[in-house]
């Protein structure tokens, strides 16, 4: 039994509907919910003071805060996630949104980046929230890779891989690199890369380096090592984070809030590590809710992070769609919506043979 499940056995049934009543009261309005309130609401009629007493007992357990003393209640964090594992009761996605999500797809046209973006906006929009896609980069595997000298301080770094796909990025060579550096680093790439794809050229060249590296010059080494970085560093246009509806977390925020969301924009503009947030989805398909401080990403104390993966046709997972949003997130909502976005998602990619 999860310490959740626990801590809601131990409640009796006026308890667990107070709770309930709290926190969904919290996320309809965002304000404490006081107990000459839920009076009115309550399915058995009982008196202010009792109910004040039974949310003195939530407090108690964590499950509720009160940000004055003379005000309402508050879900905490905890209460917040006993709520989202225990009573949160999830509707099919509305037809309506379902529609607006899938006449983003259009004709289908344009790169999987364009596709996703439209998706993401759509996504946007109908949450309220910011939207973050996860755009996945290529997979296949490498033929060839080539470093061509442009000037002095520029090199052009040529990827070539299996199934045709071509991609040419710029980087600044290291200081003092010579024509002969730059074959060498080409020959050394290439001796490991076939049949490779990146990630896993990645993780080779860190073994050989190290095995080798009396025998590879160091110029050519640093080379080596920031070329095939290029194609795996974030914010790059093979593997970067869509972020859409940044002002909708400013709609309806409180005085309080806003310091955070400034915080929370720095980060999203500034942040764009691709693998921590892929690894927010890797325990299996389905939408995973993160709340507060359960998660360091975004800085996300006092907002929540709905994030599901999607697949490709192999049934990988290559990337991830989420939205961002305050604490008071429509949870009900938001979970169908997220995972029929990934569905979506995984549709697209699998009929166009990407990821």
């Amino acid at each position: 039994m999860s310490e959740g499940a626990r801590v809601l056995g131990e409640l009796s049934e006026r308890g667990r509907e107070v709770f309930r009543r709290v926190v969904e009261g919290y996320l309809q309005s965002g304000d404490p919910v006081g107990s000459r309130t839920l009076t009115r609401t309550l399915s058995e009629k009982v008196s202010a003071a009792t109910i004040r007493n039974v949310m003195q007992d939530l407090e108690y357990l964590g499950l509720l805060g009160s940000p004055h003393v003379s005000a309402g209640r508050l879900p905490t964090e905890v209460g917040l996630r006993l709520f989202v594992d225990s009573l949160l009761e999830v509707a099919p996605v509305a037809e309506a949104d379902r529609d607006k999500l899938d006449a983003t797809l259009g004709a289908r046209d344009g790169d999987v980046g364009e596709v996703l973006d439209r998706v993401g906006g759509a996504l946007s929009a109908l949450t309220h929230g910011a939207s973050l896609v996860l755009v996945p980069k290529h997979e296949a595997a490498i033929r060839h890779i080539e470093f061509v000298a442009l000037a002095a301080d520029r090199a052009l770094v040529v990827l070539v891989f299996a199934d045709g796909h071509v991609e040419n990025r710029v980087l600044v060579p290291p200081p003092g690199l010579t024509p002969s550096a730059l074959r060498e680093a080409a020959n050394f790439l290439n001796a490991l890369a076939t049949g490779l794809t990146l990630a896993e050229l990645r993780t080779r060249i860190a073994g050989e380096i190290t095995r080798r590296r009396q025998e590879i010059d160091s110029l050519a080494r640093e080379l080596v090592e920031s070329g095939v970085a290029l194609w795996e560093s974030v914010g790059d246009r093979g593997e970067r984070l869509i972020v859409r509806g940044r002002s909708n977390l400013l709609s309806g925020a409180k005085a309080e809030d806003l310091a955070r969301i400034g915080t929370l924009f720095d980060d999203l503009e500034r942040k764009r590590d691709m693998a921590e947030f892929l690894e927010l989805t890797e325990k299996g398909e389905g939408v995973r809710i993160f709340i507060g401080s359960e998660n360091k990403l975004f800085s996300l104390s006092g907002s929540a992070l709905g994030v599901s993966p999607y697949m490709n046709a192999d049934r990988k997972i290559v990337g991830a769609v989420g939205v961002i949003g305050p604490t008071r997130l429509n949870y009900g909502r938001i979970v169908p919506i997220v995972d029929y976005t990934a569905q979506l998602i995984g549709r697209v990619l699998s009929e166009r043979g990407k990821g």
